[in-house]
Order: C-alpha cells, then structure tokens, then sequence
C-alpha cells in the first residue's frame, strides 16, 4: 500500500512537471522596451543556465549569467532610431543610460518570470487533472510545480554572475562580431560593473542597426595590441580567406603562424605560401614538423614574412621568440624521437628570459619554456586548448587554421577551422583578453567567437627548478 501511494505520489509530480514545462513552452514571449531596443523576451527549461541574445540577423550573444536550468532569450525586435540617437549622443542621457538599461530589464523580466509561472502552475494543475481527474491531486502538482519554480528562480538570482558579460560567445557574421561583442581592453579596463557592460552591449547593438545597409568598422583600442594566432594550416587555401578576413574585421596588427603551412616540405608547396605577402601586415612563421627548410625558406622571402628559428624580433611592439620544430616528419628515411621529455628537453636547452612570448610547433617543446615567459604559442594538435602551467606561464594551443587539410576528409563530422584574437596591453605587453574563432569544417557555415579575459594578467611568472636530470637524446639542429 506505502510502495503504490509513493509510486502515484512520483506520477504525480512526472505529470506536474510535464505540464509545467508544456505550460512554459507555450507562454510565448514578453514584449519589453530596454533603451531605445524593443525587445522579445522568452524562458525556457536547459541543461545549462544561460542568457542569449538574439541579434538577428547579425547573430548572437550567449552568457553564463546563471546556474539555474533555465535559458532567458532576449530578441532584438526592433530599434527606435531617434531614442537611440539620442542616448548615444546626448551626455546628460547616456550618464543615466545604465540606470535605464537596468530598470528596463529588471522589468521586463519580472514580467516574464509571473507570466512562466502563473503559465508553468496552469500547466501543471490542467496536466494533472487531465490524468488524474481529482482536484486534490491538482492542488498538490500546482503547489508542487510552485516551489520547484520558486526554488529553481532563486537560483538564478543567487547565481547571478555579472562579469559573465565580459565573456560572451558570439555566433553569427564575423563582420558584426567585433562590433558586436566590443573592445576586449575596453571591457576590461573601462566597463567594472555589469551595468556599464550591458550599456556597452546595447550601444554596439542600436549604432549597428542604425547603419542599415553597411557595419561599421571595429573602434579598435589604441592601447592594444591585436594579434592573430593561426597554426597547422595543411595548405587548405580556405586557410587565406579566413586569415584575411579576421585580420580585417579584427584590425590584427600582426600574425603568428606556429607551423605546419605545408603538409609535405616539396618545392612544388612552395607557391602556396605567396599569399603571406598580399596580408599587409607582419607574418611571424615558426617551422612546424612538416615544413622542411625549404618551406621555410619560401616563406621568409615573402613580403611581410619574419621567420623566427631560435631568434628573437620584435614586431609591432611585441618581443617574439620563435623556435622551429626539431623534426620533419614526411622524411620517412631519418628516424624521429617525439619522446615527450626530449622534446620539452629541447625547448629549455632553448629557453630566453626577454621575449614577451614565445612561439613553437608542439606544445610539448613549449613546456620547456615554462618560467621564462609569460606566454606560450603552439599548435601541432588540431585541438585547441589553454593551459596555465604551474610557473605562472600561459600555454595556449592553437586548432587548425585550415581545418586538417585533406585530413578533414577521414572522418564523419569535419575538422572545424580555428584562429584566435589575443589582445595585449601596449605598455605592459602582457595578455588582456583573448577571442577564440571557429568556423564550421568543410561543408558547414557556422561561426562561433568566445571571448574570454585574462584573469590575472600581471601575475608573477616563477622560473622552473634547473636541477632536474636533462634525459639523453636531447634533440640538436634544423631538419633539412
């Protein structure tokens, strides 16, 4: 008798639940100004708490702004032109711009929220009745269904996390993105408080839509430096399409290519490489394990090519140190050691302490350099990742520029194309913020920008214990 009233007890809330969320599915969305911003407003049960915002058909903005398992969707309906113009230009407005954003929010999101609920407790008492026909039952599924909701909301609020507006992930157009998701060192430096970025964000929005027809160029920081971190690009020449136009929307003031341009060193690979002198701007190469010396030779007699072998330039402000991968992996006639501690072996035989990053192939060389730079660039592993090393040091991998060359043919889902914006203080020439860019594999037409801010950018950089034994078959010289 215990083991059927527990069993109708858990049906009860399943179908209370069920229709709670039918309840919210169908509540439809709330209609709110924010600024000079009309605005769509709809929640919706995820796995994951987030805030979107829709800024079709420019893209859009995805937040971490919670824990709780709810999305909050805003949809950009529609602009009032002269509002907006007169927020963005008139001072005494835009002083009091945050507290009108804010105000307009908080209110258009207590309105959504009694709206889901009063929708989510119909849903559930209706589902519940429905089944069960007694209206006890349905008194307890709607109780029921209020506290789960109840709780569920003051989550969200407990959870709350105003720096995530700092980092947002931006699908979309690449030409709206900068405009779009803004200055990395401005949000940084100048925008603290999770008021003053939401302003940000609606100023981006209102001055995009006010051009219509044409996006306006990307007000980049002059107080940045804005580079373009590219890797294994396997002569796919979509490879230069990319490039090209990231170094434009983003207004990069120089590249750095971690290797593997080419996929097997010939001579006849050499013509690929001609497009480096057509960028505009600094080209830093670093040999990877398949470009041979020839393939290196190539690209540092194009226009704007500086190619880095154990050597240190600077360029564009920046002190670059750049070592070229010990191997070359398609002379299937000279044996090579990828002995993981040969190879970081090999990076500290390397190691300088005046470059304000340092540039390699396989990440693996780069721990060598652990200690005696605050930033690590490397490539080699198709997979992009970002790692801070016990010494303070930042290691970040890039994916592949070109999507794996033909090598995104062997499998089922494509290898995405992947490039990264790192943004560095002009006078400290540290890292400040870093947007990573992938674009869908061959076939697919998807753009994805994550933004992300360095949390501790001054942090001390420790050098690594020298006492460790150096293991035998240190790798020595330049492959041919």
């Amino acid at each position: 008798m215990k083991y059927l009233r527990t069993l109708r007890a858990v049906a009860v809330l399943f179908v209370a639940a069920v229709g709670a969320w039918l309840g919210i599915f169908l509540s439809g969305t709330v209609d709110a100004q924010v600024g000079p911003v009309e605005t769509g407003m709809s929640l919706r049960p995820a796995w994951h708490g987030e805030t979107i915002v829709d800024a079709s058909p420019l893209g859009t903005l995805t937040f971490r702004t919670h824990d709780a398992p709810l999305r909050l969707r805003i949809s950009l309906e529609n602009i009032d032109q002269d509002r907006a113009r007169a927020f963005i230009e008139d001072p005494k407005i835009a002083d009091r711009l945050p507290e009108i954003l804010e105000r307009d929010l908080l209110d258009g999101v207590r309105a959504l929220v009694i709206r889901s609920l009063l929708c989510a407790g119909a849903g559930a008492l209706i589902a519940v009745l429905l089944v069960f026909r007694r209206p006890l039952l349905g008194f307890v599924g709607l109780v029921a269904t209020a506290t789960a909701l109840s709780l569920t909301a003051g989550i969200a609020v407990l959870t709350f996390k105003p720096a995530s507006l700092v980092e947002p992930r931006y699908s979309g157009l690449i030409a709206a993105a900068p405009s779009l998701v803004g200055s990395a060192e401005s949000l940084v430096t100048k925008f603290e408080s999770y008021r003053s970025q939401l302003t940000k964000l609606v100023t981006n929005v209102s001055k995009l839509y006010d051009t219509v027809s044409t996006l306006p160029l990307y007000d980049a920081d002059p107080r940045s430096i804005r580079v373009l971190h590219v890797s294994d690009i396997h002569l796919n020449p979509i490879a230069w399409n990319v490039i090209r136009s990231l170094k434009d929307q983003f207004r990069a003031d120089l590249v750095i290519d971690t290797g593997d341009i080419s996929d097997h060193g010939t001579k006849p690979e050499n013509k690929f490489v001609e497009e480096i002198g057509r960028l505009g701007v600094p080209y830093v190469f670093i040999r990877g394990n398949h470009d041979s010396a020839t393939t290196q030779k190539a690209v540092a007699a194009q226009k704007n090519a500086i190619v880095l072998d154990d050597s240190v330039r600077t360029v564009a402000g920046l002190t670059i140190y750049g070592l070229g991968d010990p191997r070359f992996t398609p002379d299937k006639s000279v044996a090579v050691d990828s002995d993981p501690a040969v190879l970081e072996a090999f990076g500290r035989s390397h190691a300088v302490r005046q470059a304000d990053l340092v540039g390699v192939h396989d990440p693996v060389v780069g721990r060598g350099f652990s200690g005696t730079t605050p930033l690590i660039l490397a490539g080699h592993e198709h997979q992009r990742s970002t790692t801070i090393l016990p010494s303070g040091t930042r290691l970040m991998v890039q994916g592949s520029t070109g999507g794996a060359g033909l090598r995104a043919l062997e499998h089922a889902e494509p290898t995405p194309v992947m490039a990264s914006v790192l943004y560095f203080d002009k006078k400290t020439h540290r890292l400040q913020a870093w947007d990573d860019i992938t674009l869908g594999g061959l076939g697919e037409q998807s753009v994805y920008i994550q933004r992300h801010v360095e949390q501790d950018p001054g942090r001390m950089i420790s050098p690594v214990p020298t006492s460790a034994p150096t293991p035998s078959g240190t790798i020595t010289g330049t492959p041919s």
